[in-house]
């Protein structure tokens, strides 16, 4: 689970980064078994608090790296 609830408090963001760094890896595996390619919106970044500045590099490392497109989407309006 790459979250823990969807407040801020005094245990910091709900976003677990080494999570969802690791839920990305199995996506990146199914992907590449598949030839698939992948499209999320700023997934962490939304109520769970996380920064883009430190989800991108966890989707360029599990995913791009591996050579899986990926399509990520920003929310209009």
């Amino acid at each position: 689970m790459g979250q823990r609830g969807i407040r801020t408090g005094s245990n910091g963001v709900p976003v677990r980064y080494d999570a969802l760094a690791h839920g990305l890896a199995a996506v990146a595996e199914h992907a590449a078994e598949l030839g698939a390619s992948v499209h999320m919106p700023r997934i962490g970044c939304g109520l769970a608090g996380g920064t883009w500045s430190r989800v991108e590099p966890l989707i360029a490392e599990q995913l791009v790296a591996r050579g899986i497109p990926v399509t990520v989407y920003d929310h209009a309006g």
